[in-house]
């Protein structure tokens, strides 16, 4: 094996989603823990404390215990080289997760023992399933009341039309916790110390044939239980098969507490065991292969002022072959041009390492004067790869924002504009009117507050929000003048910043509406470029 197929297969690079507070930026901070990349998990609820979680860097998102943002963090792990993408769990802000997700390789979804499968995780599993990569639940707050670890199962297999197969088994829940079965070990790990803040916890390890031992650590009732839910799983579950499990068919579950510090590292180390390498990517209708030694990535996200002292823009870009390196010499397949990126950034949510190096797999930052678009392909001069594009949802909500000094005019058009260009929002303008006023559309309407938030803080842009009444966009795709369009009064043409024509409809009778009075007309609901 040669050094770069070496590096490559240590690679593991996956997102976590889950629905707000099941418990995902919490786990995040335990596997960081345990990779020794933090000493101290953060306060994820208590925001008022001096402690966040180390994933949240936005402003914003410290002081209202949400994640906004995807972050990206690497660390080491018994010789793993993890790169994970923290993604928002709220559903105001699932563009920005189904973008983070193209660049991964598998998804560990977090879900609530309490609440089960909620409508945030419905989504982010179908954008996973279109996609057909793995998925490892890991069931959360088992050191609260629960529901029956069967029928979260059920629940799973029903919803999602896939297997499921535990890889452990809790051992009662709430004030009754006392541990989890380890399947594969055939081992009880009985918990009789924990620690919410540090890596610090005792288990102790129990055949599940020392049933002297077993009863005095869990009481006959729990005992009597575990060996009945034993004989169960051993007998009725489905068998576990690796290829499922990979083809995204059949999910690991594991249960356990992130806050607690239970079952986490255990979870890790099978999870790094049973998670692919690196996996390839599309270009033009070809696979390209990771350990191929030509460098190429494509750009998921972009993200401006992460960092207030440098004032910067940076694109987020995942390794899909070879090995980069600094300084050398790519080419940027959208703009055309020849490029050197003289300072490759290793990201820990805000912190930032210069690097000389990286492989296929890992998610690096560069510094974006202004020239990266969401998945634009920068590749090897010699071999050139165009990967498939991200596409651009739909916005669901409108309104109008115009800056309320009118001397900030330079300002409020280039915040606006940078904060479009991450792909948070989208901006439109109505053509040939002079309105200086700029159309927002989002998915989510949180976005409207983080957007008057980020104009305020990062670009001193004090801005006047007014709702629009249009609940559809669609982008008009065929060769028709807009301008000669007969229009209701609740349909507004648009343009956005790439000078694409658009409609603004009330509703979707408008749109119907429209298509009869407008013969050849063609309109899309989402756009590639």
């Amino acid at each position: 094996m040669s050094d770069l197929q070496r590096e490559i297969s240590r690679r593991r690079t996956f997102a976590i989603i889950s629905h707000p507070d099941a418990g995902k930026t919490t786990l995040t901070e335990k596997l960081l823990l345990y990779g020794g990349a933090i000493q101290l998990a953060g306060s994820v609820k208590g925001k008022a404390a001096a402690r966040h979680a180390v994933s949240d860097w936005m402003e914003l998102e410290k002081q209202r215990g949400i994640s906004i943002t995807s972050s990206v963090l690497q660390f080491e792990y018994n010789g793993c080289c993890i790169n994970i993408l923290d993604t928002p769990g709220h559903q105001d802000f699932s563009e920005d997760t189904y973008r983070t997700l193209m660049a991964a390789d598998s998804a560990v979804m977090v879900i609530d023992a309490a609440k089960g499968i909620e409508p945030q995780t419905r989504k982010l599993f179908k954008v996973c399933a279109m996609r057909h990569i793995p998925i490892f639940t890991f069931i959360n707050k088992l050191d609260r009341e629960a529901r029956s670890p069967y029928d979260l199962m059920e629940e799973l297999e029903k919803e999602f039309g896939i297997g499921t197969y535990p890889m452990n088994w809790p051992i009662g829940c709430g004030v009754d916790f006392k541990g989890v079965y380890d399947r594969r070990k055939g081992e009880v790990l009985s918990y009789t110390q924990f620690h919410a803040g540090s890596r610090a916890i005792h288990a102790d390890e129990i055949s599940l044939d020392d049933t002297d031992a077993l009863r005095a650590a869990l009481g006959d009732r729990l005992y009597d239980t575990l060996r009945d839910d034993v004989e169960l799983l051993d007998g009725a579950g489905y068998d576990f098969d690796l290829d499922l499990v990979r083809s995204g068919d059949l999910s690991p579950v594991y249960f356990g507490s992130a806050l607690m510090n239970f079952g986490v590292e255990q979870f890790l180390t099978s999870f790094l065991e049973l998670t692919t390498p690196p996996l390839g990517r599309m270009s033009e209708g070809e696979l390209v292969d990771p350990a191929d030694e030509h460098f190429s990535a494509f750009v998921f996200k972009i993200q401006a002022n992460m960092n207030k002292a440098h004032r910067d823009r940076i694109a987020f870009m995942r390794i899909c072959s070879g090995k980069f390196e600094r300084d050398a010499e790519y080419y940027h397949v959208q703009g055309g041009k020849t490029l050197r990126l003289a300072q490759p950034q290793q990201m820990m949510a805000e912190e930032r390492q210069i690097i000389d190096e990286a492989y296929a797999g890992d998610i690096i930052g560069v510094f974006d004067p202004g020239i990266y678009s969401i998945g634009d392909t920068i590749c090897s001069k010699d071999k050139p790869v165009r990967f498939e594009g991200i596409p651009t949802f739909a916005p669901e909500h409108f309104a109008a924002f115009e800056r309320k000094d009118t001397m900030k005019r330079k300002q409020f058009e280039t915040g606006i504009r940078q904060i479009a260009q991450e792909g948070a929002i989208q901006i439109f303008h109505e053509p040939n009117t002079g309105l200086e006023e700029v159309i927002v559309g989002v998915v989510g309407q949180l976005q409207f507050d983080v957007l008057e938030y980020r104009l305020q803080s990062e670009y001193s842009t004090a801005v006047r929000r007014r709702g629009l009444p249009y609940e559809n966009i669609r982008w008009i795709v065929s060769d028709t003048d807009p301008s000669t369009l007969q229009l209701t009064r609740d349909t507004k043409w648009v343009q956005d910043f790439k000078g694409n024509d658009l409609l603004l409809f009330g509703g979707e009778w408008n749109i119907a509406y429209t298509l009869k009075q407008n013969p050849g007309l063609e309109l899309a609901e989402f756009s590639r470029n």
